[in-house]
């Protein structure tokens, strides 16, 4: 839990009693590999801090996979439109690697907000990062070639090529394997 009290520092500091409640509310989860934590048409009930392991958000399209953000330590992963708008999601959360994470629910996490105005704060903090992150993929997408997109996810994260299979790189990346792999000898 201490991983997580670092990085809560890092988005917001918060008073020892939000702490304190906050702690008290937050339940370890342990989860093995190839194990889901949202498949599609559920409504996401929790929002969680991955402390150890590694994580995919993934949609199926015309039977394909495509993946379009990977979780790693330190990341808040939920299902953000679902946890949000409580409405079924799209996505397919799966776990790649035994993963430990910290969970608190939905409603656990509004009724701090209640009494802990700076968790409410650092939740919107959380989520504000989430939608820039969000917002740089998409212009990435738009407007840099295949190959200035995989060596800005060599810079931003040069072990996931240790941690994650090629062809969900390419899916990430929004090209072929073969793509991939061209790119990657030419680099």
């Amino acid at each position: 839990m201490n991983a997580l009290y670092s990085c809560i520092s890092h988005y917001h500091p918060i008073s020892s009693g939000a702490w304190e409640a906050l702690s008290k509310t937050l339940k370890q989860v342990e989860i093995p590999r190839n194990s889901f934590l949202i498949q599609e048409g559920m409504v996401c009930n929790n929002l969680y801090f991955l402390e150890q392991g590694c994580l995919r958000g993934y949609y199926t399209l015309d039977g394909k996979e495509i993946t379009y953000w990977f979780g790693f330590e330190n990341n808040f992963i939920t299902s953000f439109y679902s946890f949000i708008s409580r409405k079924p999601g799209i996505e397919n959360i799966q776990v790649l690697e035994d993963s430990t994470l910290w969970s608190i629910s939905f409603d656990a996490l509004n009724k701090l907000f209640d009494f802990h105005q700076d968790l409410e704060r650092l939740v919107r903090i959380i989520n504000e990062q989430y939608y820039i992150r969000l917002e740089e993929r998409l212009m990435a997408k738009q407007f840099k070639t295949a190959r200035e997109r995989y060596e800005q996810l060599m810079e931003t994260s040069p072990h996931i090529l240790q941690r994650i299979s090629l062809g969900q790189i390419a899916s990430y990346l929004g090209i072929s394997q073969e793509t991939l792999s061209r790119i990657r000898s030419n680099v």
